[in-house]
């Protein structure tokens, strides 16, 4: 009888920035398939999830990847449930309107990886700063470059969990880095986001590291972290028009406010209209403008205006289902007029 190690991943009901949570699940003689995960549960009392009285909540299997680390192991992403099954008021992916997967999203993950020690990022000498910012974004060498191992270890993880893991950089503050994820489908990116945020999480503790999130660890002359969103559906990977594209960055103008609401906690210390950010005041679009709210890539216009478009705006703490839907909801809702050349 073979033994293996399921490990449920569901994100707590702290507000607005969520928590990872975990435990594992022994199985016997499990196949490896999602459909064979069964239906958990846990104290959501001690999560901000239930009260005591009636703290049962359920752990609803949605996503499994082969966890890399463990021997038997498996990772499975799972969506929160009350008692009665319906979502919980803190699960974000059931009301993602994407059931047909037309939506794709590539997410870049920015983040900083601070020494568990001195609390600073790597790079950072105690009681001062390094070099000013110019010289660490995708640097080499010893002087500019901070945690490369850990951060290729990261990938290897990803990469054997059979996550879409697209690459990785150096940012451009010292101790800064990013990784990229694809999906076909809103809450598979989501899904692979999260996974993926996971292996990072669990990696610092071999390090002596943890991650830092905030979208403005750093105050002063230093880029802040986000979690930019590239995404398209069947109508931008194909209109052809100019005039669709404006139609559909436009419809994103009066909803503004609700996009920022759940683009992440602190991001008006970060979209400043400096540091490669549009002001949180402010929204805008334009092509290859990295300034603007929405920027529009060179590579859509060149392609005849069939692609994509990134919206710049996402913190790095941000929730990656609350963006997605928002968006999604956001382009469903455009006005789209113009006919396709």
């Amino acid at each position: 009888m073979s033994k293996s190690k399921l490990e449920y991943i569901w994100l707590d009901g702290y507000t607005p920035t969520q928590n990872m949570r975990s435990k594992t699940k022994i199985e016997d003689n499990f196949s490896g398939k999602l459909e064979d995960c069964p239906i958990w549960s846990f104290d959501g009392s001690s999560t901000l999830q239930a009260e005591g009285n009636s703290s049962d909540c359920l752990l609803k299997p949605v996503a499994i990847f082969p966890d890399p680390a463990r021997k038997n192991g498996y990772l499975v992403m799972t969506e929160v449930l009350n008692a009665d099954g319906t979502p919980h008021e803190s699960n974000h992916r059931a009301r993602i309107d994407d059931d047909d997967n037309d939506f794709w999203f590539g997410f870049e993950q920015e983040y900083f990886i601070m020494d568990k020690d001195t609390q600073l990022p790597l790079g950072f000498p105690v009681g001062g700063y390094p070099g000013p910012q110019g010289l660490y974004y995708c640097s080499v060498g010893g002087k500019n470059t901070h945690g490369r191992d850990f951060v290729e270890e990261h990938a290897d993880l990803c990469l054997e969990a059979g996550i879409n893991f697209e690459g990785i950089n150096q940012e451009v503050a010292s101790g800064q880095w990013e990784f990229q994820i694809f999906a076909k489908g809103a809450k598979t990116a989501g899904d692979q986001v999260w996974v993926a945020r996971y292996l990072l999480d669990r990696l610092t503790e071999q390090y002596g590291y943890y991650i830092e999130y905030h979208p403005k660890p750093i105050k002063g002359d230093w880029n802040g972290s986000g979690m930019h969103a590239n995404f398209s559906n069947s109508t931008l990977r194909n209109a052809g028009s100019k005039e669709v594209y404006e139609q559909i960055c436009e419809a994103f103008r009066p909803v503004a406010k609700e996009h920022i609401a759940v683009y992440g906690e602190f991001n008006d210390q970060r979209l400043t209209g400096l540091h490669e950010t549009a002001s949180i005041n402010d929204f805008s679009y334009g092509v290859s403008d990295r300034g603007a709210s929405i920027r529009i890539p060179i590579a859509t216009v060149e392609r005849g205006w069939k692609g994509w478009l990134e919206d710049r705006r996402p913190a790095s703490n941000g929730d990656p289902y609350k963006i997605a839907g928002r968006i999604v909801k956001t382009v469903k809702g455009a006005e789209v007029t113009a006919a396709a050349n």
